[in-house]
């Protein structure tokens, strides 16, 4: 199935799926709920700041491409939506677990993304994460790819692709600020070093003086 969302689209099915896998006693959601599921300050990235009106929006949208859908309960006249993502991409339920983390937190390495599905579904070694990559990775069309490495990268790092192909100005733009937070690190353990030199080197003064003293006391 090809797909093309938006960035809040994106945020909004990750936020769906996460808490069924996570807190299903409080799935389907809410729209004030979902909006809260969307701005978390963690497991977030980038951390986002979306009103009722943007998140219904992007609702609506979703319920047009089938991958959403509005809930009415027996008890309960407050409309409630629920994603129907796997059944959509047809994804088991590893496949589904990366593809959520990678929607929600961005760019990752294999790594990164065993420790951050650990409550959505359970993997037991890298291998199983490599496996369920490559599997999305071989969807006609695609939805996962793999970054190219960046200098000073030990593991390559993996996206999906439900916006469409990562942009060559996006990758250069992570890339210089990966350059210039390196920069900027090297500066500051520059400096504390220097500041642990100084203080070493006073240390040293402080105890030749003394004992300058000292053997003075016996000559």
């Amino acid at each position: 199935m090809a797909v093309l969302l938006s960035e809040i689209e994106v945020r909004v099915l990750g936020a769906l799926i996460e808490k069924q896998l996570t807190t299903p006693e409080y799935y389907p959601l809410t729209l004030n709920s979902l909006v809260l599921a969307c701005n978390q300050k963690s497991n977030r990235h980038p951390v986002t700041s979306y009103n009722e009106a943007q998140v219904g929006d992007a609702l609506e949208l979703l319920r047009g491409r089938n991958l959403a859908y509005v809930f009415y309960g027996s008890t309960n006249r407050v409309p409630k939506y629920k994603h129907v993502v796997p059944e959509n991409f047809e994804l088991n339920a590893a496949e589904t677990a990366v593809l959520c983390v990678l929607m929600l937190r961005g760019w990752q390495t294999p790594g990164e993304l065993r420790g951050r599905t650990d409550r959505l579904h359970e993997f037991s070694s890298l291998e199983q994460i490599d496996e369920t990559l490559q599997s999305l990775m071989r969807r006609d069309p695609a939805l996962v790819t793999v970054l190219p490495r960046q200098v000073g990268q030990k593991e390559a790092r993996y996206a999906h692709l439900l916006c469409g192909e990562i942009p060559a100005s996006a990758l250069e733009a992570e890339a210089h600020l990966t350059r210039s937070t390196s920069r900027d690190g090297a500066a500051e353990r520059l400096t504390t070093l220097e500041t642990e030199f100084a203080g070493v080197r006073s240390d040293l003064n402080q105890l030749r003086e003394e004992f300058e003293a000292f053997r003075k006391e016996f000559s």
